[in-house]
């Protein structure tokens, strides 16, 4: 049996990324919201 997380950087990147939210409408949303809320750390 295989352990059910096995990160890859690229994907996680691709997929969570600040490029791929900057892209579309709700992941701009997610940005804007994080932002005000004052995250340290927008996206992936």
């Amino acid at each position: 049996m295989s352990k059910t997380y096995q990160p890859k950087k690229k994907k996680r990147a691709n997929t969570h990324g600040f490029l791929r939210r900057s892209k579309t409408k709700t992941g701009k949303q997610v940005l804007q919201k994080r932002r005000q809320k004052g995250r340290a750390k927008l996206s992936v």
